[in-house]
């Protein structure tokens, strides 16, 4: 068994599921620099998204579903997915974005299971609040350590891909450490840097 965790925004996406959402709202440039922020290390992760949450209290769950249901997929998404599969591993999505973006994504790209945060809906309105598995910046790194365990796969069998700096957690519990398109605190950590945006480049370091 091999194991092949991926990233999902900004990763498997193309873009940043907030700054999707923001965009509907006037909100994007504001939404885009606390993001930034985040995936470069300045602020700390839980904090930013407390903030982005928060700036789109009141957007319309129907509307929040119908924006994630079409978000753009990176270039060789599905393909890597299927080919890494073939190969053995067991792919696995962990994001510190939402279900409501992870899980129509799951059926378009085929990965075996996703871990991700929750947006808190109250009679159709987001509340500006949210929970979930991926909240802090060392969620993605306990929670690789515990699907190791299950699986009973070593760090030398596991891939990790990933964009911004809340990804280096699971950095390193992983053999293979892949940036892709990263910000350079992720980069100083990787083994594998792919600055193309397309996944299937990865492919050839397997």
């Amino acid at each position: 068994m091999k194991l092949a965790v991926f990233d999902f925004d900004s990763t498997l996406m193309e873009g940043e599921t907030l700054e999707f959402i923001a965009k509907e709202y006037n909100l994007e440039p504001l939404m885009k620099q606390i993001t930034t922020d985040a995936m470069e290390g300045r602020i700390d992760f839980f904090e930013s998204l407390i903030k982005r949450v928060a700036l789109l209290k009141g957007a319309k769950e129907e509307k929040i579903k119908q924006i994630c249901e079409n978000l753009p997929y990176t270039k060789g998404a599905k393909e890597t997915v299927s080919e890494l599969k073939k190969m053995g591993y067991k792919v696995v999505c962990f994001s510190g974005g939402y279900e409501t973006a992870t899980i129509p994504a799951q059926k378009v790209l085929g990965y075996d299971a996703q871990f991700s945060n929750i947006f808190h809906f109250k009679d159709g309105i987001l509340t500006g609040t949210l929970g979930g598995e991926m909240m802090f910046s060392d969620s993605k790194g306990k929670m690789l350590v515990r699907l190791q365990n299950l699986l009973n796969v070593e760090p030398k069998d596991t891939l990790c891909v990933g964009d911004g700096a809340n990804d280096l957690s699971m950095f390193k519990y992983a053999g293979k450490r892949a940036a892709f398109c990263a910000k350079p605190i992720l980069k100083e950590n990787a083994n594998i840097i792919i600055d193309n945006k397309d996944l299937t480049e990865i492919l050839s370091y397997i």
